[in-house]
Order: C-alpha cells, then structure tokens, then sequence
C-alpha cells in the first residue's frame, strides 16, 4: 500500500504548530494520535506510518512545540513548562483538520499523557469520535458525554498510573453507559508499547497491537 507522509502546520490562534500527517493513497478512517510527555518523537511518527499502512489516516500534533525529552526528568520538565489551555486547542484543532480530511468519525489514541486528552476528546466531541483507544494512560471525568467504545491497556503495576485510578476510571465509564474493555498485562512498565524506551515489551506490545487494530477495525469502518 503506498503511503503519504506529511510535516503539515495547524493554526492555532495566529500560532503554528506543527503536526505529522500519514495517509493510504486513497484515504481512510482518521485516527488522531496523541503522543506521551517525550514529545513527538519519531517512534510516534513511525506508529502514524503503521497505521497508514493499515488503512488509515493518522494524524499527530506536536503538543511540545517541537521540544522531546530523551529522559524521565527532561520530559517532567516539558509537563511542568506545558500550557494546559495551549495543548488543549492542539488537540481540538487537529481533531477538526482530521475530521474535515476524512469527512467522517474518527478515532483517537492516546499514550500516557495522551490518553487523558484521547479521553476529554471523546467527551467533548462524542458525536464525531467512534473509538478510543488508552494506552496506560487514564484520567477521572464522569464520562457522561462519550459515544464511543473505548479500549484500554494498562500495567498491572504501574508508579505512573496506579491500579486503583485505572478501576475507579473503569468503574464510571461503565456506570456512564460506555462500552469499555481494558486489559490488563502482567509484569510490564508503563511505557511498555514505545519500542525506543527501555520498558517496551515486545510480547505485550504486539498483544495490544492484535487487540487495537481489531478493535480499530470493528468501530473504525
């Protein structure tokens, strides 16, 4: 399948910020992707290629202002730098430029840091947004907005993201009506999808590979 791949620029209030943009020739189902606190670092523009070359539309923001963290404390530094209000128009913003792309429903996927906007995302926009994907990222809402199914992958233990946060989330997604399924992957750390870091897990990852793109597939077409 030929792939196109594109640096493009959002407007973001008379601000441009960059973006990565990869696509089949002939198109397909968006899915908006929203990278950890490193930044948009390659492996996340790697991973918009591997969706392309599923079929779909991928669309990345820059969230850091072009800025990646190669270590814990350099990326703790971004967070603390990080404007809330700022990332948040990102976000919106390339969710509208991935919906006007791809003329339909979306998807959006979220690492960590990510998966917090993947989940305000779906609240905020729930008529426009047709699956959710979490990877070890969670964040308390009341959900009461979201349409669509949702799919998480978590660390049984995990410093970054607790368990009893993850349940609590699990809990009011379900008692807010939406179809939630999260997995659960014994004796990895957070992290452990992201194929440049030590934490990455090759036999979990590919798990949560199989389970995305057939939750992807079902929700996604």
């Amino acid at each position: 399948m030929s792939i196109q791949k594109s640096e493009i620029k959002l407007n973001i209030k008379e601000k441009s910020v960059n973006a990565y943009l990869a696509a089949p020739e002939n198109g397909g189902p968006g899915i908006l992707l929203l990278h950890a606190w490193w930044g948009l670092k390659p492996f996340f523009k790697e991973l918009c290629d591997q969706l392309a070359g599923h079929g779909y539309v991928a669309l990345a923001p820059d969230l850091r202002d072009g800025q990646i963290a190669a270590t814990i404390d350099e990326a703790k530094e971004l967070m603390q730098k990080s404007d809330d209000q700022l990332t948040g128009d990102i976000v919106m913003t390339a969710k509208e430029h991935l919906h006007n792309l791809t003329q339909n429903k979306i998807g959006v996927m979220g690492f960590s840091m990510g998966a917090a906007w993947a989940l305000v995302v779906a609240e905020h926009n729930p008529e426009k947004i047709a699956a959710t994907v979490l990877f070890y990222g969670a964040y308390p809402m009341n959900f009461k907005n979201i349409k669509s199914k949702v799919l998480g992958h978590f660390c049984e233990v995990d410093e970054w993201e607790p368990l009893e946060g993850v349940r609590e989330m699990e809990t009011n997604l379900k008692a807010a009506g939406v179809d939630t399924a999260l997995h659960f992957y014994p004796g990895v750390g957070h992290w452990f999808l992201e194929s440049d870091r030590p934490e990455f897990d090759s036999a979990s990852a590919q798990m949560a590979w199989d389970r995305t793109f057939e939750f992807l597939k079902e929700n996604l077409s």
